[in-house]
């Protein structure tokens, strides 16, 4: 009997041995307990109330370390409910005092958020009530530089139009008079007239108004650039197409920045709407830089850079060198000149062989201590095409990454990726001490998981779990979700799903697998993740995205 009991605990003993050394390693060293005190402050009215929009800038805030008052959420809209844009004119005049900049969305300020601003219905006189209103805001506290953003109206007619005809027959419409614009083909104008007799004459005027009256606001906003009260705009085309009528309100924009010699600094039109505050935030991060960002461009696949991405109206190459153009950046021959390693993958059913030759490169870079962050974008929006997946299986020190991204369109993710990247490294460039360096990574960290769980655990994977079960269930709409049925069927089977993988990928030899960090006087550190805890939620009635913010504990040696 005894002999049994001693063999039984010789195996419990293997068998926990075997578990902490291969499923869950433990790497050693002390949890890390430092506290970053913050230098400056910024004011936020973010373009509505997603996370992408408000919490991603202000994650990004804490790898800053700035500290970034928002606009109070019961002043935002909710999904198709606008915000007190009123409430938040009076917000932001009574907070820009205290402020050392301000980062501003015009669609939230005039119109209560982006898909209100879909729907815009302002006279001219409202909007030039609104220009007087920044003037006014500037005047009053001239030294703090306000930095604006405004999104042109996308191709896709408003919710409103909701007849199926006219929206199929107003987009054939949209791409036909930017081809007959660009190349003035008579084919092109005939087919638009027939289109024009097929299309209700109210809603055509409804979705050619939303240009006109937006092209009326950029340019006041320019001439708000021109005059000193903006220090710098960005305008971002939403969801676009390489032919549409966006892209006509576009080329007039760009040809009025060159007539007013506006320099690109100042103001500039850029592709992408979410991710724009958080690339201001970067921009300001920035500012204060010895030189400019020098990045490293890497691609999956020869032919990604001129590969034209689902909602983007221009290829790869243009997208990324037109977001590093914003941060003044400047593209290095090779990977040792730079500051970091932007790697872009865009996976298809074509470079899927070449998945494995790009993990393994990437494996490389971070061996050898280089700086990576990575764009895993998806044609098809599926894990299998993009290259986390890969790095996992290989046990890569994934946690040893800059930044990561892979939501939504190109530019989305390159915008995101960028801008943590460049944040990251402007202030490691400021960071003297060994605490200063360790709770920056530890801020890094946070938002590098975040971006983990939600792009590549939820986004090509549990979002279709959850939506197949809700229709199975008999939700019909997963976008206008029931809020007293649906949407906590829907949180519950978010959070089952997602902790069941976040159990996973945590115990995976790549998320605990500790990576080196230079620290002063040629010392360095080892960091390596022994937990991530994560809390999540649906933000708006609709499975598109989600609330999610990670606590990665981190063990230094």
């Amino acid at each position: 009997m005894k002999k049994r009991l001693l063999c039984l605990a010789v195996l419990a003993l293997c068998a926990i041995s075997f578990y902490h050394a291969f499923l869950r390693p433990f790497y050693g060293g002390a949890p890390l307990n430092v506290v970053r005190e913050k230098a400056g402050r910024i004011v936020l009215v973010p373009l509505d109330g997603r996370p992408p929009c408000r919490q991603f800038v202000l994650d990004a805030a804490d790898v800053a370390g700035v500290e970034t008052k928002a606009l109070p959420y019961e002043m935002q809209d909710y999904y198709t409910m606008p915000g007190d844009t009123k409430g938040a004119q009076k917000w932001l005049r009574e907070n820009l005092a205290q402020s050392d900049a301000a980062i501003i969305s015009i669609d939230q300020l005039l119109y209560g958020g982006l898909l209100s601003a879909r729907e815009a219905d302002k006279s001219h006189a409202e909007i030039e009530a609104f220009i007087t209103y920044l003037r006014d805001l500037h005047a009053a506290h001239p030294t703090v530089p306000i930095y604006a953003f405004s999104i042109l109206p996308r191709m896709i007619p408003p919710a409103s139009i909701d007849d199926y005809y006219d929206n199929k027959y107003i987009l054939a419409y949209s791409r036909l008079a930017d081809r007959y614009a660009l190349c003035g083909d008579p084919e092109d104008a005939a087919k638009m007239q027939k289109l024009e007799e097929r299309i209700h004459p109210a809603s055509l005027a409804q979705y050619l108004a939303l240009f006109e009256q937006n092209e009326y606001l950029s340019r006041a906003l320019i001439e708000l650039v021109k005059e000193g009260t903006l220090e710098r705009l960005l305008i971002g085309q939403d969801d676009g197409e390489k032919y549409s009528i966006p892209n006509i309100e576009k080329r007039r924009l760009q040809e009025l920045l060159i007539e007013e010699q506006i320099p690109a600094e100042r103001a500039a039109i850029v592709h992408g709407a979410d991710e724009l505050a958080l690339t201001l935030l970067a921009v300001i991060s920035a500012k204060g830089s010895v030189r400019r960002p020098q990045v490293y461009l890497d691609w999956n696949d020869e032919d990604t850079p001129d590969e034209l991405l689902p909602f983007m109206a221009i290829p790869m190459r243009e997208t990324v060198r037109e977001k590093i153009a914003i941060f003044g950046g400047e593209c290095t021959a090779s990977a040792a000149s730079a500051d970091f390693v932007l790697f872009i993958s865009a996976g298809s059913e074509k470079s899927l062989t070449a998945r494995r030759k790009s993990a393994r490169r990437i494996e490389k870079y971070l061996a050898s201590g280089t700086p990576v962050a990575l764009v895993d974008l998806s044609r098809h929006f599926a894990a299998e095409e993009t290259l986390l997946p890969l790095l996992i299986e290989h046990g890569a020190p994934i946690e040893g990454f800059l930044a990561y991204a892979g939501w939504n369109t190109a530019s989305n993710s390159v915008g995101t990726a960028l801008s943590q990247a460049v944040t990251f490294s402007a202030m490691r460039e400021k960071a003297k001490t060994r605490d200063d360096i360790l709770a920056l990574h530890a801020s890094n960290l946070k938002l590098l998981n975040n971006r983990f769980l939600e792009d590549y655990c939820y986004l090509k994977d549990v979002i279709t779990l959850v939506n197949t079960s809700l229709k199975k269930n008999g939700t019909k709409n997963v976008y206008d979700l029931d809020l007293e049925r649906d949407y906590l069927a829907a949180t519950a089977l978010l959070r089952k799903a997602m902790d069941d993988r976040l159990q996973t990928f945590k115990n995976t030899k790549s998320c605990r697998r500790p990576f080196r960090v230079p620290l002063p006087n040629g010392e360095s550190a080892e960091l390596s993740v022994c937990d991530l805890q994560a809390d999540m939620s649906f933000p708006w009635p609709r499975t598109f995205e989600i609330y999610l913010e990670t606590t990665p504990f981190i063990v230094v040696r």
